[in-house]
């Protein structure tokens, strides 16, 4: 498969399984090299999945149908840093290095907080342009680094999968045909001011990408490896997608194995520190995770396209339990409930995502009533 076969399939109801698994083989990669000395998770006491989960008020629903039918690849449950379920579909493994979506856009969240603390980028309520002036007179001139991360530029977006016009689909077809992911975030224009409205956009995360690379001097995958992808002793290579000109896909291209994509999500249970090293800044990992504005908290405020809140490249759920997810299309997760102790790693090719523009292909909602279900059986 050539990559405009590859990305002309997207959100059409294609499968993805097989490529998901192999996109170094139709795209161009920086690796980033596994740990010397690898970390692996504990084994804990075995633990059952729930027969059945519930959503939104509705009747009881199969757990296993649910994986089925969003062709689950990996699924990962661990508690207190012990596995205590792992299980692999047959045409997937664990070896399989998956593609994170945009789960990828939480690992670039935790590396500008390194850049931060390394004293390469001053203060997040800096202007974007004071890094990247050839933003000047686009939708980012002058825009906050906050706003960024919080997905709160201000740019008009439209991320509908399903439409072919959509701006998602504009910026996706520079992979298709090739072309340079760097000179796309200054044909956007403003829509409000930044700071005001929660609006999912993909190229903000790339912005992100730009700023890492013009600020370290270093390459994404190059600055990643030594600054997070090491420390976490991860077991196996990961691999940045690249466009034309080299430069990472900073928001959707990361390729991993599901324990390591685990440890990210376990590095940010515990404020930042893996195995007694402060790896991430505890300030920013709290940053991070805390939805400090109104149109950043969960649930139906009018002034976010989300149900879920926002930090920092993080989503964040109701409720008085501080979860926190990464998540990307096709049913990719990272998901974290720090008062249960709990870390859920998910990887999947959910046949229909995006087909239609809605949680009825999504399934976004409903995957968290899933990991909540979990939750509970840990309990019992």
């Amino acid at each position: 498969m050539n990559r405009i076969d590859y990305i002309s399939s997207l959100f059409t109801g294609a499968s993805q399984r097989d490529n998901f698994q192999r996109l170094d083989s139709i795209f161009p990669v920086a690796t980033m090299t596994a740990a010397q000395a690898p970390f692996r998770f504990a084994e804990g006491r075995p633990l059952r999945l729930p027969n059945q989960y519930s959503h939104d008020g509705g009747p009881p629903k199969s757990v296993e149908d649910f994986l089925s039918l969003t062709e689950t690849m990996a699924l990962l449950v661990i508690e207190d840093g012990a596995i205590r379920f792992e299980r692999y579909a047959t045409w997937g493994g664990h070896e399989a290095k998956w593609v994170s979506m945009s789960v990828a856009k939480s690992f670039v969240s935790a590396a500008i907080g390194i850049a931060v603390q390394d004293g390469f980028i001053g203060d997040v309520s800096e202007p974007i342009t004071a890094y990247l002036p050839a933003l000047a007179g686009s939708a980012y001139d002058g825009v906050p680094i906050k706003d960024i991360l919080q997905m709160s530029s201000g740019a008009r977006w439209n991320e509908d999968y399903s439409d072919p016009e959509s701006d998602i689909n504009r910026f996706a077809a520079i992979f298709a045909q090739g072309g340079s992911f760097d000179a796309f975030p200054a044909t956007l224009s403003r829509e409000r001011a930044s700071g005001t409205f929660n609006l999912y956009n993909s190229t903000d995360t790339q912005v992100l990408g730009m700023l890492l690379v013009a600020a370290t001097g270093r390459t994404i995958a190059d600055y990643m490896q030594e600054k997070l992808w090491h420390p976490l002793g991860m077991e196996a290579d990961g691999q940045w997608l690249l466009d034309s000109v080299g430069m990472e896909m900073a928001f959707a291209g990361l390729n991993a194995v599901a324990r390591d994509y685990a440890k990210l999500g376990e590095l940010f249970r515990n404020g930042g520190v893996w195995q007694g090293r402060q790896v991430v800044p505890a300030d920013w990992v709290k940053a991070s995770l805390t939805a400090d504005g109104p149109h950043l908290q969960p649930g139906d405020t009018g002034l976010s396209d989300s149900l879920f809140g926002y930090g920092y490249q993080w989503w964040l759920m109701d409720g008085e339990e501080g979860e926190f997810a990464a998540i990307g299309v096709y049913n990719q997760f990272i998901y974290v409930n720090p008062a249960k102790k709990l870390l859920i790693v998910k990887l999947s090719s959910s046949p229909d995502y995006g087909t239609v523009n809605d949680e009825s292909t999504y399934r976004e909602y409903e995957t968290i009533s899933l990991f909540r279900a979990i939750g509970e059986e840990l309990e019992d």
